[in-house]
């Protein structure tokens, strides 16, 4: 059990046998001989629930940290029926139900899935996806943990992407379009308007924040070959760490130039490949062979980057790491941006081929889930 100076107090009560701990820095909740928690005395203040420290109608903090000492401590505290019970020097009274602290341990959404051997994105109908709450919960929740879903059976209508908002979100608009046309008879600024193969890559890595979410609408597709190409990066990047730490440090801190442009617009970026979140868990691959620009060969640790990336390149475009299919008129496939790379193979243009694509943010199809869910739990009451 900790050791207390003598300015330390503790409590006990009968509730679960908790004791809190009032030490020079922090309060410490011991339960059966072990912490349970610790929780520094500015966490505590700032974090107050009372109504005197938020706004009642929004839960929105109203009390601000520098209105305090950093030096601040409470001059009690105890446990009673489940709740922490602070009081401070001015007399201020602050209490925490201890489950609910306990519960911020919890990921706020559920982490993301891997694709297994042999994955193939679920499909599901257009009309229920709109139409059908529950069928749209399925479906999102899908998309959320492993990053493609197929919508199938829509209208093979131009401007249908926009009939997503619902379920999406608004589209985020590019500079190059809203809603841009893929196919070999439009404005040509990008190798995707042309037949060639199409090597896996998410749009826009010449933005500083890419889109998060890409819907591809195949409109019409009558050509011989050109089959859709997904891959998991995030899986590819992440046994990259395991195998080899040294390139996969590299990737992630050095930039690297992207521009996309025509005539009339720019966007340009220098950001690494590879970037990860404070707990170290990957957050978005930027890959784009197309877009990746030349870079000074003077630089320093240019000859290292490019050890790593080429091997990033020969996994990420190994035969073994894809999921191949055909996608035919009427069918939208939708992709986590930062995570799923797509691809094409090259194709001969003898028919019609045409697809629409428009982009969404993936945090706002984390909140229509959220919203879906809530529904229903109101729905059951």
């Amino acid at each position: 059990m900790p050791q207390t100076n003598n300015n330390n107090s503790s409590n006990y009560d009968n509730y679960g046998g908790m004791q809190a701990i009032l030490e020079s820095n922090c309060v410490k909740i011991i339960s059966e001989g072990a912490l349970l928690l610790e929780m520094p005395h500015l966490w505590l203040r700032d974090n107050c629930p009372c109504d005197a420290c938020r706004v009642t109608e929004t839960q929105e903090k109203s009390f601000i940290l520098s209105d305090v000492s950093a030096d601040i401590s409470p001059s009690d505290a105890r446990i009673s029926d489940n709740t922490l019970w602070i009081n401070w020097p001015d007399g201020h009274q602050t209490n925490f139900n201890i489950e609910e602290v306990l519960a911020l341990s919890s990921p706020r959404h559920q982490p993301p899935l891997s694709w297994g051997q042999n994955f193939q994105p679920e499909y599901f109908a257009w009309t229920k996806f709109l139409s059908d709450d529950a069928f749209a919960t399925v479906a999102i929740q899908s998309f959320l943990d492993f990053g493609v879903i197929v919508i199938n059976k829509a209208p093979q209508a131009l401007e249908t992407l926009e009939l997503l908002a619902p379920r999406l979100g608004p589209i985020r608009e590019v500079l190059f379009d809203r809603i841009h046309n893929v196919c070999v008879n439009t404005h040509v600024y990008n190798i995707a308007h042309t037949p060639l193969a199409l090597p896996p890559h998410n749009d826009f890595a010449s933005y500083s924040f890419p889109p998060s979410a890409q819907a591809l609408h195949m409109l019409e597709n009558e050509v011989e070959g050109g089959r859709s190409i997904i891959v998991d990066a995030w899986a590819v990047v992440e046994k990259l760490r395991q195998e080899r730490p040294d390139y996969f440090e590299i990737l992630c801190r050095f930039a690297v130039p992207f521009r996309e442009f025509d005539e009339a617009n720019e966007t340009y970026a220098v950001e690494p490949m590879i970037k990860c979140d404070t707990a170290g868990r990957i957050s978005s691959v930027r890959f784009s062979n197309q877009l990746m620009q030349t870079m000074d060969p003077m630089m320093e640790g240019v000859s290292a980057f490019y050890q790593a990336y080429h091997e990033l390149c020969v996994r990420i475009t190994d035969p073994m790491q894809r999921c191949t299919f055909r996608l035919e008129g009427g069918q939208i496939l939708l992709v986590a941006a930062h995570r799923v790379l797509h691809a094409r193979e090259a194709f001969t243009p003898s028919g019609k081929r045409h697809l629409q694509d428009a982009y969404f943010e993936l945090d706002n199809i984390a909140n229509k889930i959220v919203q879906l869910k809530r529904k229903s739990e109101v729905t059951l009451v």
